[in-house]
């Protein structure tokens, strides 16, 4: 990945799932991509840190009802997917946030195979000094990270491909700059 590692929103790894560790780094070096199957590493793919937590463990901890320690939490890396829609994180990421299930959607790989997936969340996610909740489709088991283009935009962020990096929007640098038309 060749990211710059000075942005905050892009980080320089070599391969989004080496920061799950275990069973995850391996799938990631072996080329394993968010449909579960296995494909060449991309080279020169825009790669974000992500910070995850469970939403409504944090709901709870501002209501004052548990300790802030029980937020459960996770960093990883995903590659930004301008192809893809929504965010997808691995089930086992999942598990780990204690994301309940929301829905099934019917998803389109790139090779257009159809698949039936979960919808989990709520999420937060941080990337860079954003952040949002959303909802999460559910990938399969140390599968690759993605960030799709709800994020993208509910983030106000630009991935600049030729320059393989995420950046907030030029008109936006300090604050999202969200358009209501």
């Amino acid at each position: 990945m060749l990211c710059s590692s000075r942005n905050p929103y892009s980080t320089t790894v070599s391969h989004p799932a080496e920061s799950l560790g275990g069973a995850a780094a391996e799938a990631g070096r072996r080329g394993i991509g968010a449909d579960g199957r296995k494909g060449e590493q991309r080279m020169g793919e825009i790669v974000a840190s992500m910070k995850l937590e469970n939403a409504e463990d944090r709901g709870v901890v501002r209501r004052g009802l548990r300790d802030e320690s029980t937020v459960r939490r996770a960093t990883v890396d995903g590659a930004v997917d301008t192809g893809a829609v929504m965010l997808v994180l691995p089930e086992d990421v999942v598990g780990r946030l204690g994301l309940a299930t929301q829905r099934e959607v019917v998803v389109t790989y790139a090779d257009e195979r159809k698949e039936t997936r979960p919808v989990a969340g709520p999420v937060t996610v941080h990337i860079g000094n954003r952040f949002m909740i959303a909802d999460c489709i559910v990938g399969p088991p140390s599968s690759e990270p993605l960030i799709g283009q709800i994020m993208l935009e509910a983030l106000d962020l630009v991935a600049d491909c030729t320059n393989r990096t995420l950046e907030p929007r030029p008109e936006s640098p300090d604050r999202l700059l969200l358009k209501l038309k």
